[in-house]
């Protein structure tokens, strides 16, 4: 094994300790400095921490880059997706042999017209080491499409508008717009964008920009004032309404809606906002369908007549919650997830016992029935279905062995058709690999849902090595889909699992609320107690178990290697969450304000002391560590580069084992990492090198 006596000294950071107080406690930071991002001091240190790693990883530099060879070899290069249709044209993207990024693509009237090309993705991003074009919306008359485009890698996006007639871009450029997030009016005329905060990233105003005027005298139509919510718009699928919506995420929602065809008019309140009242909203003909978790933790849906909005301080008979009628009623076994509404179908997405399902009714016999999938673990949703008057619906299917499929669904004839499914190259046959779904039970008796992957024949005697993931937080669920890269890991023996641990809502809102705020440790001892059932019943041993996550999945590792360092022989933390209390102290740091309600907030007691006693950068005590990858990305907008850094100059000094310890910074990405479908693989080919080297495969 490869191990830091072998290898040049790691860089040390310069201590220079900072008296942080909060409620009477006083916290002492060494490396507080680090959040200098234009500290020529900084970046030498990052750039030292980068050069170390090169260094400690050159003997595997061989694997790593047959590894990004083999995953690259499997993707299809020459791809292109299913079209759907929406208005008078088909829409889809295509890939061509070589490139980074999509071609956005459409053909009017059928399949068989001539393509027209509304975007290339290689084309814009030349000249850009970093590119994404963050969506696009199209007018109504089909001939103008807004689009928003991140050079940088923070997230904000620079609107623009493009004629798709004659190719010709418009001259206005917006910046630190919402990117994805444009609605236009019916009149084909004016757009509506979100501007984020430059300093909290968040988005907080809604303007109307007027084709071919200046963007400077662009009109603010609404401006969220609680930094606790940042803002979301949408036209809804009825094209009636332009809509903007208020969520503060598992606390709150609150609607505004706009006539399409009034552009220049006011902003209605649907239902007003209160606290622990989450909503959305669909539209068809005449009725609002509202999935809310009104006396319904599990969320239930209700319908209302469309009725004009309220104005001048009159009341909209939508408002008064007695005239909504009940379409499907709460069910404490069954999560509402989302639907989406046709003209003769109701199509729902629920969750039971961890596993999606998709549920069609039709809306004139009230025929109800579930769409069948026969394997342990799987994900299926609803798609993109921007048509109404359908009977097809569009979902997506994928299972922990199925690669990403797209299938059509007759809802009256009841059959379904395969569109396409992932194309895997290099001989890959499914029926060389095994799932599993079982359950752990964790230190409170809580069953905690499982979902493993493994080659046929590997042995589960304790003799194979493991990599577990997780995330855990903001109730975002972890599906078992598929994933090519996997497979590098799968056909060298490992075993690959996924723990559905607390904080996520596999198993309902309930899970979600075990796994915040004051029970948010319920989360790093489910991920723990996982690990000790799978060493228990042999599926890998302590000194073959190693860990993975992400973001909030990254706290999940820094409290797990604090809680039960000896569980594990690696772990991987990916832009890792890291420095909570300082963190959510800081209402300057992007996005901090609206986290308030998922982790609590740290100005009052109760909170500062229970993050505290978790917060793995405060945690840090002289004691043996796994070997530890740490990812992360100069400009990234969500976890700020600084918290795994100043976590792991702060492990070197007081760790007393000699495994290793590598902190990659990418200077050139944010959160997501880089950009691209191929250079994102040389990321996951850096962990991958990783962890099968400390499991002793070389090759």
């Amino acid at each position: 094994m490869t191990t830091i006596a072998q290898t040049p000294k790691p860089p040390v950071a310069a201590t220079k300790p900072k008296q942080l107080t909060a409620n009477g406690q006083t916290r002492t930071d060494n490396y507080y400095y680090l959040n200098e991002r234009e500290n020529p001091e900084v970046i030498s240190y990052l750039t030292a921490e980068n050069t170390y790693l090169d260094a400690v990883m050159a003997p595997v530099k061989p694997l790593q880059d047959k590894l990004f060879a083999e995953m690259k070899g499997r993707i299809k290069q020459q791809d292109e997706s299913v079209p759907y249709r929406e208005g008078g044209y088909f829409y889809y993207t295509r890939y061509v042999t070589g490139g980074e990024y999509p071609i956005y693509c459409r053909k009017a009237g059928s399949l068989q017209g001539a393509e027209e090309v509304m975007f290339n993705g290689n084309d814009r991003a030349k000249g850009h080491t970093y590119y994404n074009l963050g969506g696009y919306e199209i007018s109504d008359n089909e001939e103008l499409a807004a689009f928003g485009e991140d050079t940088i890698s923070r997230r904000n996006y620079v609107l623009k508008v493009k004629n798709l007639k004659t190719g010709a871009v418009y001259p206005e450029a917006i910046p630190n717009t919402e990117g994805g997030s444009y609605a236009w009016a019916a009149d084909n005329q004016h757009l509506f964008y979100l501007r984020r905060d430059p300093q909290t990233l968040l988005s907080y105003q809604v303007y109307r920009h007027k084709l071919g005027t200046d963007p400077k005298t662009d009109a603010l139509i609404y401006e969220e004032k609680d930094n606790q919510f940042s803002l979301g718009l949408e036209r809804m699928k009825s094209k009636k309404y332009v809509a903007v919506v208020s969520d503060h995420n598992g606390v709150a929602t609150e609607y505004r809606l706009l006539d399409a065809s009034q552009p220049t008019g006011a902003l209605r309140v649907f239902l007003p906002r209160e606290h622990g009242h989450e909503y959305d909203l669909s539209h068809a003909e005449n009725t609002f369908y509202i999935r809310t978790n009104w006396q319904a933790e599990n969320f239930r849906l209700m319908t209302v007549a469309d009725a004009p909005l309220a104005q001048g301080g009159g009341v909209s008979p939508m408002t008064d919650r007695r005239n909504w009628k009940e379409r499907i009623a709460h069910r404490p076994d069954v999560l509402l997830t989302n639907l989406d509404v046709f003209k003769n179908h109701l199509v729902l997405g629920e969750r039971r016992a961890g596993l999606t399902n998709i549920r069609v009714i039709n809306q004139t016999s009230k025929a109800d029935e579930y769409l069948a999938f026969d394997e342990p673990a799987y994900v299926a949703g609803i798609g993109y279905n921007p048509e109404y008057d359908t009977k097809k619906l569009r979902f997506g299917y994928a299972s922990l062995t199925t690669p990403s499929s797209t299938f059509d669904y007759d809802m009256d004839a009841k059959t379904k058709t395969l569109m396409k499914q992932q194309d895997v190259l290099g001989g890959f046959d499914k029926a060389n690999y095994v799932s599993e779904r079982v359950y752990a039970t964790a230190r409170d008796g809580v069953k905690v849902p499982v979902s493993i992957v493994y080659r046929k024949g590997t042995k589960k005697d304790g003799s194979a090595p493991l990599l577990q993931y997780a995330y855990g937080s903001y109730g975002i669920s972890m599906d078992p889909g598929f994933s090519s890269t996997r497979l590098s890991l799968l056909d060298r023996g490992f075993i690959y699992v996924i723990a559905h641990i607390r904080g996520g809502q596999e198993m309902g809102r309930r899970w979600y609320e075990d796994g915040k705020m004051l029970k948010k440790k319920n989360t790093f001892n489910d991920f723990v107690d996982v690990s000790n059932y799978l060493i228990q019943n042999k599926y890998t041993s302590a000194s073959k178990l190693f860990a993975m996550g992400g973001s909030a999945g990254g706290l999940l590792m820094g409290a797990v290697i604090n809680q039960a360092p000896e569980l594990y022989r690696g772990v991987v933390a990916a832009v890792p969450f890291v420095d909570v209390v300082t963190t959510m102290l800081d209402e300057t740091i992007p996005l901090t304000t609206g986290e308030w309600e998922e982790w609590g907030n740290p100005k009052e007691p109760k909170y500062y002391d229970y993050i505290l006693s978790y917060s793995p950068y405060d945690n840090v005590t002289k004691k043996a560590y796994p070997n530890l990858l740490v990812t992360t990305g100069l400009h990234d907008s969500q976890v700020q580069y600084w918290e795994p850094a100043k976590w792991v100059a702060k492990l070197r000094t007081l760790k007393t084992d000699q495994n290793q310890l590598l902190l990659h910074t990418n200077m050139e990405a944010g959160h997501g990492g880089a950009s691209g479908r191929f250079a994102a693989l040389q990321e996951i080919a850096l962990e991958y090198a990783f962890v099968l080297n400390l499991a002793g495969v070389k090759e």
